[in-house]
């Protein structure tokens, strides 16, 4: 493979206006070089086309190799740029329910990826609709991050974001303050909603669920289904170290949007059925996961503030905005 130097045409999906590296000449012979050599580390050659997609949180190229199959670069930006190093460690302690990536450049935050095969969205779209779908992947989610209980301070070494379940509303205060989409009269309700975010907070952290790896965007693109009964995790950069229920808020509002609101409780009883024992009854289960799961919505706010600090631009801020009116609405619901 010899590197090109002309960037090739690009998706940039709603963004398009994003400037990322890719658009330098020196950065992509960098990182195309890398690539280039770690491929050949493994007797493999670049064939075929690029896909390229860029979007503010990263740079992801799809790379075809001889022999058929193809490989991923992702490069992500210094605010995700641990997911690099995370994705490697995962790959060692729970390589079960992960890729194990070809390299990783922990320090420029990149990684270069196998296909992980069907991707869990394009399954539900061929088969019929199946309210039970979303059990199992839940399930084997849950065992993962039970798994990681143990690692959540190696991870937070590793440079994943502290969320910790005590400390939630000080995250929400920051990131409130850094928002400039927010409304005033956003800033007003969330005000007197704090009280509740910290009675909430105590509640979940007395528990007994210890803080573990929170994807904190687990929709039905970030998961491969390979192969029946065999599901893989990935994407990582939106991750935090928090109480792991705050996972449940993504996929149970993707669930519910293509199943109805009758599949949550199903799904529920499959996502606990993992954390039983240690004490906690399934009772103190469920009532762990209904304090929880609207504070997902605190993930969402911490990555976009995380990634794009500041004003970042209008429609990032807007997006970290909407995700803490989500929190706002789901406090005032609970009052």
């Amino acid at each position: 493979m010899t590197v090109r130097d002309a960037a090739p045409a690009a998706d940039r999906g709603s963004y398009p206006r994003t400037v990322t590296p890719w658009e330098r000449a020196d950065w992509r012979a960098a990182a195309l070089g890398w690539v280039e050599r770690r491929l050949a580390a493994r007797g493999l050659r670049e064939a075929g086309p690029r896909g390229v997609r860029l979007r503010p949180w990263s740079v992801l190229v799809r790379l075809p190799v001889e022999g058929g199959g193809a490989v991923w670069f992702k490069a992500n930006p210094p605010a995700s740029a641990f997911e690099a190093g995370l994705t490697a460690a995962l790959s060692r302690w729970v390589p079960e329910h992960v890729l194990r990536p070809i390299a990783v450049d922990t320090a420029r935050g990149w990684s270069l990826l196998p296909d992980g095969g069907a991707l869990f969205r394009h399954v539900l779209d061929r088969g019929p609709a199946d309210a039970r779908a979303w059990e199992e992947p839940l399930r084997r989610y849950a065992e993962m991050q039970r798994a990681l209980v143990p690692r959540a301070d190696a991870m937070e070494r590793l440079g994943v974001p502290s969320a910790r379940t005590g400390a939630l509303p000080e995250a929400v205060d920051r990131i409130v303050a850094e928002n400039a989409a927010l409304r005033p009269e956003d800033r007003a309700r969330l005000r007197a909603v704090r009280p509740l975010l910290v009675d909430r907070c105590a509640e979940l952290a007395a528990a007994g669920v210890p803080d573990s790896l929170d994807h904190a965007d687990l929709h039905d693109g970030q998961l491969f289904r390979p192969a029946p009964g065999r599901y893989t995790f990935f994407d990582w950069g939106d991750a935090a170290v928090s109480h792991p229920f705050l996972s449940f808020l993504v996929p149970a509002r993707k669930a519910r949007e293509r199943f109805g609101p009758g599949v949550l409780p199903r799904l529920r009883d499959a996502y606990l059925e993992p954390w039983t024992g240690a004490g906690r009854t399934a009772a103190d289960l469920r009532r762990a996961l209904v304090l929880a799961e609207p504070l997902g919505a605190v993930g969402r706010a911490a990555s976009w503030s995380r990634l794009f600090p500041g004003t970042g631009t209008a429609d990032t801020a807007a997006a970290g905005a909407q995700a803490l009116r989500e929190l706002r609405a789901a406090l005032e619901t609970a009052a």
